[in-house]
């Protein structure tokens, strides 16, 4: 059985000031909504923040950002946010671009313990100044360390009571990953079920690297609505 959170503002509440925090999802889908939405009115500041964007001006990681919780962000894609862009050219915000498959391979090598990594991806750019570069095989590597988090927060469809987690198509996104880099797993649950309601050769995220799970509701908005006249 692990720590069950009656609400969210609880969930977060040992996240301090300083911590280095991971957070799911891809654009909005699959986002911790709920405990990201607690992460802002607990008031905690100078956040390093790795998740594969910032989410939007008005919703998401985006909220931190609007509020100066984040000193620094280590991500991917950075286009849907024009705060962000306001703060990374005034100086306010630090930032580190990584490839998206980079970053990827950076959390799941944390995950797995596995301090670094040789990538193609990168070399002969600027993702590459002051990083160890090798041959291998006629071609040039450059050595990527592992990303590690003190608090991963992620986003589930079900989980079960024990911390075993199921996430639904493409809301799995950085989800799984995510979950096994931190030290401390907070899970936000659309559904949470009992020990045994899951069936085991369905579930992505084993109970092993989750400590606190939350059930909250999801508003599930959209990056980007597309209609026709």
């Amino acid at each position: 059985m692990k720590t069950i959170y009656s609400n969210a503002a609880e969930a977060v509440s040992h996240i301090k000031d300083g911590d280095t925090v991971m957070v799911g999802g891809f654009g909005l889908c699959g986002i911790p909504e709920q405990l990201i939405l607690a992460l802002m009115d607990s008031g905690v500041k100078d956040l390093t923040v790795i998740s594969n964007n910032c989410g939007i001006d008005e919703w998401g990681l985006g909220l931190l950002l609007h509020d100066r919780q984040i000193k620094k962000m280590i991500g991917s894609y950075v286009g849907e946010n024009k705060e962000f862009e306001r703060q990374v050219l005034s100086g306010e915000l630090e930032v580190e671009l990584v490839p998206q498959g980079t970053l990827a391979e950076r959390i799941r090598a944390g995950g797995a313990g596995i301090p670094a990594f040789y990538t193609p991806a990168g070399v002969g750019t600027p993702v590459a100044e002051g990083k160890e570069v090798r041959e291998f095989d006629g071609k040039e590597y450059v050595l990527e360390q592992a990303l590690k988090a003190d608090v991963s927060l992620v986003r589930a469809w079900k989980g079960d009571k024990m911390g075993n987690l199921v996430y639904r198509k493409t809301a799995r996104n950085f989800n799984p990953m995510i979950a096994a880099a931190g030290k401390v797993t907070i899970a936000e649950v659309e559904e949470l079920v009992e020990i045994g309601d899951l069936d085991p050769n369905e579930i992505h995220t084993p109970s092993i690297y989750v400590q606190h799970l939350i059930q909250a509701d999801q508003e599930k908005r959209i990056e980007r609505r597309t209609v026709t006249a």
